[in-house]
């Protein structure tokens, strides 16, 4: 292939990519405006993975799946209600306690670093401490005067709530059904396809949700034990912040980590403070290497690096919502491109050839030859439905 043609290509690849770049962002800020239908969805999504399980137990035990449904939502609601009845005084008390004590603990921080051996300028850390308060207020300004104000943000909460218990119902109760409904609306030769994309999609969801979950409450379990036995106080806003920091892999454990580091630094000194970062690192390491692994398995294994990619994208784009969502989405994302690669749908691109433009798409069946343009393609005899597709889309991107 001639430079000449090789930048042809490279700048036809590049604006089609462009276009591609901004179709995403279009559908992201449709979706934005949308978040009232777009987030009870995916949350309603999110508990139907954890609610599915139980209820198709009860119908194989010969309950309907009516019936089998509202029991397990009564179920949940009654355990989920029971635990806040319980909990939420002391929790309530003990986190109005807990934004002074953090206050005090970064203080002393700050004081060590001047007087320490560091010896910094108390100057500059005044300054990037003021910093970072402005840029917190400042997006406390910008959240307080957007939609999300007033009786707007009361009244988005409640119809969300409301929608999201609907949209679990139905889901839990009738979640095969639509998926049935919706394949039937596709080519009967790409139905197979699309229901092995949405079960392994399913799958990495829900193992990804329930494994969270339980990996959240060991690691809560296990500091709060720490921080009971080393005397720390506000164990249970710490323990709840572990729980839910869980869900936000890396970042949540680092955040949650720090601020009961802080708590022990003021209640008991710097040895408290030391024994609360070894119960903190131990912990993290013990999921990192047994507890995740063993939970998780492969269904959901993702690279640090593209979890923090993941949730770094998803705070650019929908904020705290949008972090919390951004690894599942990922998971997701790897298992179905996981599955188009196991049918051979997709696969390693070999270069081409020096006399044309001649591409090997790794399937299934014996590697297909797509010929450059006015080859007779006939002669390669027939291909299997995804690869026409696949040759088809390969030939008008390279134009």
């Amino acid at each position: 292939m001639s430079r000449a043609a090789t930048l042809d290509r490279a700048a036809a690849l590049t604006w089609r990519s462009l276009v591609v770049a901004a179709g995403v962002a279009v559908v992201i800020v449709a979706l934005a405006h949308l978040r009232l239908l777009v987030l009870p969805m995916i949350v309603a999504l999110l508990l139907a993975t954890v609610l599915v399980p139980p209820v198709s137990l009860l119908q194989r035990l010969g309950l309907p799946r009516l019936l089998a449904t509202w029991v397990v939502l009564l179920g949940a609601a009654g355990v989920l209600g029971g635990l806040v009845a319980v909990t939420a005084p002391t929790v309530a008390e003990e986190f109005r306690g807990l934004g002074p004590t953090v206050e005090q603990g970064i203080r002393q921080v700050q004081g060590w670093l001047v007087e320490g051996p560091l010896e910094l300028s108390e100057a500059e850390i005044q300054r990037y401490t003021d910093q970072v308060a402005e840029q917190l207020r400042s997006s406390g300004r910008s959240i307080a005067s957007g939609v999300l104000a007033g009786a707007v943000l009361v009244t988005e909460v409640i119809a969300g709530i409301l929608l999201i218990l609907v949209l679990v119902f139905f889901f839990v109760k009738d979640g095969e059904k639509m998926c049935e409904f919706g394949l039937r609306q596709l080519r009967e030769e790409h139905q197979d396809l699309a229901r092995a994309l949405g079960r392994r999609g399913w799958s990495a969801l829900g193992a990804y949700v329930r494994g969270t979950a339980l990996v959240a409450v060991v690691d809560a379990t296990i500091i709060g034990l720490g921080l009971v036995l080393i005397g720390v106080p506000l164990v249970a806003p710490l323990v709840l912040l572990t729980f839910f920091g869980a869900f936000f892999p890396l970042v949540g454990a680092v955040a949650a980590g720090s601020v009961a580091v802080l708590v022990a630094l003021v209640s008991g000194g710097f040895a408290d403070a030391l024994l609360t970062l070894g119960v903190v690192v131990v912990v993290q390491q013990v999921e990192g290497d047994l507890v995740a692994p063993l939970v998780l398995g492969r269904a959901v294994r993702l690279h640090p690096i593209v979890i923090l990619m993941a949730l770094t994208a998803g705070a650019i784009v929908g904020g705290l919502i949008g972090a919390f969502l951004a690894v599942p989405t990922a998971a997701v994302a790897v298992a179905i491109g996981s599955e188009l690669k196991s049918r051979g749908v997709i696969g390693p691109l070999a270069p081409p050839a020096s006399g044309g433009t001649e591409i090997t798409v790794h399937l299934e069946s014996p590697a297909i030859q797509l010929p450059p343009a006015g080859r007779d393609a006939r002669a390669l005899g027939p291909a299997p439905p995804s690869a026409t597709v696949l040759r088809g889309w390969l030939d008008r991107w390279s134009r």
